[in-house]
C-alpha cells in the first residue's frame, strides 16, 4: 500500500528546488538529486523521475510553484490508479 503523504513529501523534496516559475518537465531535471533516475518508492509504488514522465500526461505547464505542481503529478497518478 503506498503512503501518499510519505510520496508527496518525496516529490516535493525532489522537485522544489527547480526554478519556478516551470513550464516544461525539462526544467525540473536540474532540481532533480540523480537525475531522470531519481527515484520515488512507497509501499507498491517505485518509479524513476524519467518513468514518471512517461506516465504522466502534458501537464498543466506553467506551475507557478512546487505544491501546484505535485498536486497535479499526484491527481494523475491517482487517475491512472498507479496510487
Amino acid at each position: 500500500m503506498v503512503d501518499r503523504q510519505d510520496l508527496r513529501e518525496q516529490f516535493t523534496e525532489a522537485f522544489e528546488g527547480a526554478d519556478y516559475p516551470i513550464s516544461s518537465p525539462m526544467d525540473l531535471v536540474p532540481a532533480l538529486p540523480n537525475g531522470p533516475g531519481t527515484k520515488f518508492e512507497s509501499g507498491d509504488f517505485s518509479m524513476t523521475a524519467m518513468e514518471l514522465n512517461t506516465k504522466l500526461g502534458s501537464g498543466n505547464f506553467p506551475y507557478e510553484n512546487v505544491d501546484a505542481f505535485v498536486d497535479d503529478v499526484m491527481a494523475q497518478l491517482d487517475d491512472q490508479d498507479l496510487i
